[in-house]
């Protein structure tokens, strides 16, 4: 289970590597095109594992077997929502601050706002996990690995999005490195924490399940679809975005 926590972590290390080897920052294509495909795998992730398996536990409820996952859905997106307003951070590609005003710098708030992003990425891996130590029958080991996996290699892409801004701004090789690193830290505490509470509330796992989710989707709207529109007219982030989402389909199919 360990490692299946740390995997993804080890997409966003590895991504953020890149900083050592490619002497340029990444192209403007280029970089939606990742950011497209990062949010077609978080929309596959959160319907397939997890939103399907949250109403498929709360089956027992009959016609309100939804409600877990409305109710869940919906504090997931007002928790981010509130941490959007809470943490200065700065997205890529946008040169307006967001949160409260701070003497932050730039490169400072440009980890915060990936940091952010990958809060419920952690949550959604600890969540599947907790629902596969609880023996729950709808979520296997192999299910669990799925979205390790998916989310790793999306967080390829997004450790190198952190790193090369970082290394243009001016910071350091290694200096650029640790902050794609820091920002992905928080997936692996994300996902302990998560599996924690939920084995002390086991009852409320399709509400975690849907919470998950519901984060999740708040930051493919909010800020990677919007990252992947920007600039000039480009078809790159839409087909992306299909690819990202049929990968993360067909994984979590294949596997789950």
């Amino acid at each position: 289970m360990i490692c299946g926590l740390l995997i993804p972590f080890a997409g966003t290390s590895l991504g953020a590597a890149c900083v050592f080897f490619l002497k340029r920052g990444l192209r403007d294509r280029v970089q939606r095109g990742l950011t497209g495909f990062a949010s077609g795998v978080m929309t596959a992730a959160s319907v397939w594992s997890l939103l399907i398996p949250a109403m498929e536990q709360s089956a027992g409820a009959g016609v309100w077997s939804f409600l877990p996952a409305v109710a869940g859905f919906w504090a997931g997106i007002l928790f981010l929502l509130g941490l959007d307003h809470l943490i200065p951070h700065l997205h890529q590609r946008s040169g307006q601050a967001e949160g409260p005003r701070t003497q932050l710098r730039r490169s400072t708030m440009m980890v915060l706002a990936v940091t952010l992003h990958n809060i419920p990425e952690g949550m959604a891996v600890g969540v599947v996990y907790a629902g596969y130590l609880a023996g729950d029958g709808q979520i296997t080991g192999m299910g669990a690995l799925a979205l390790s996996l998916g989310i790793a290699i999306q967080n390829f892409p997004e450790g190198a999005i952190i790193s090369m801004p970082l290394r243009a701004e001016g910071a350091g090789r290694a200096r650029a490195f640790a902050g794609g690193v820091f920002s992905g830290a928080v997936e692996p505490l994300g996902a302990w924490l998560t599996i924690l509470a939920a084995g002390l509330i086991v009852p409320a796992l399709p509400y975690l399940l849907s919470f998950a989710a519901g984060a999740m989707s708040y930051v493919v709207v909010e800020e990677l679809i919007p990252e992947m529109s920007q600039g000039e007219h480009s078809d790159v982030g839409a087909l992306s975005f299909a690819l990202g989402f049929t990968l993360m389909m067909a994984l979590d199919v294949a596997l789950g």
